[in-house]
Formats: structure tokens, sequence, C-alpha cells
């Protein structure tokens, strides 16, 4: 059967556009709000693992850039789904191998993955909170060679990456 892929990519698109207008709900005080976050990444992460069992990693040549940039955000938040990141991180590695995804979105996943585990994480992507108005880093592999990782797939320093956004409020990039 012949899978309708412009409908795979506006599908991805939307279940990413509606992960976007609800993160603000992951960190609610309200836990109702909390909730509908966790159902609907888990929705999101679940057929998000469907796709991958049939198509592989939804690759910008599959479904277009957006829709791959979508997949990669759903896979990020899938974050009570490690066997649907671990998936995602395995077909997403092969596939910047082959020069067919991005090697930055890629070093997010693997941080976002390793911090799920209970791990190290090596690019210094994922944020544990701030202290004394800085963002401080959920712990690294290699904290002196952090920058220098970063450039290696594309991810601007440490410094420059968290001046983008309002830690002083807590919020979180959504990489």
């Amino acid at each position: 059967m012949a899978y309708d892929i412009a409908a795979l990519a506006e599908e991805l698109t939307t279940m990413a556009a509606a992960d976007q207008r609800s993160t603000a709900d992951a960190n609610s005080d309200d836990p109702a709000r909390q909730l509908a976050w966790r159902r609907l990444t888990a929705r999101h992460g679940d057929r998000l693992g469907e796709i991958m069992a049939e198509f592989g990693w939804p690759t910008a040549d599959l479904v277009g850039e957006d829709a791959a940039r979508a997949a990669w955000l759903i896979a990020q938040h899938a974050d009570r789904q490690l066997d649907v990141q671990r998936r995602a991180l395995t077909l997403m590695r092969e596939a910047v191998s082959a020069g067919s995804a991005n090697a930055r979105e890629l070093a997010f996943l693997r941080d976002r993955t390793l911090v799920n585990e209970g791990r190290n994480q090596v690019y210094g992507t994922q944020i544990a909170g701030v202290k004394g108005g800085a963002p401080v880093p959920w712990p690294c592999q290699e904290p002196k060679r952090v920058d220098e990782l970063r450039a290696e797939v594309g991810i601007e320093p440490f410094d420059a990456y968290v001046a983008q956004f309002p830690m002083a409020t807590g919020e979180a990039s959504d990489e």
C-alpha cells in the first residue's frame, strides 16, 4: 500500500505545532495542565514510534525539512518514552551518517536521552535549572571540552546558547 508522504509530513508538522503551543504546560503550577502536556507528548511519542517502525527516521528527503524537524522535536519531548527516544536516536544517528539528517539535532537528542537515562550529557544542551540567575546544565561527561564538542556538531558555545532564552524566568529552550 502506498502511503501519502504529504499527509505524513502534514501530520508531523501538526503534532509539532500542537507541542509548541502547549510547551508552557510542561512546567505549569497547574497539575491539570502538566497532565495534558504529558498526555499530548505520549500520544505524539507513540505515533512517532509507529512512523519509525514503518519508515525509519523521517528524513528531510522523505518528508521535507519542516516535517523532519517536527519529528526531531517530537522525539525530544518523548521524555517518558525512553524506548521511543532510543529508537529515534539510533535511526537519526544512521541518517546523520548517511548525510540525511542534522548532526546538531542529533546532539540535542543524544543529550536529552542521556539525561533521561540518568547519565551525563555530552554537549551541554540540557539545562537543569537556574542558580543565581545563571543557567546550570545537567552534568556533562567532559565539561572542559563542551564548547569544542558543540562546535564539532554546529552548536554555538554554551554561553551564547543560554543567552538566547530567558533563564531568569526558568523557561528553557525547546531544544
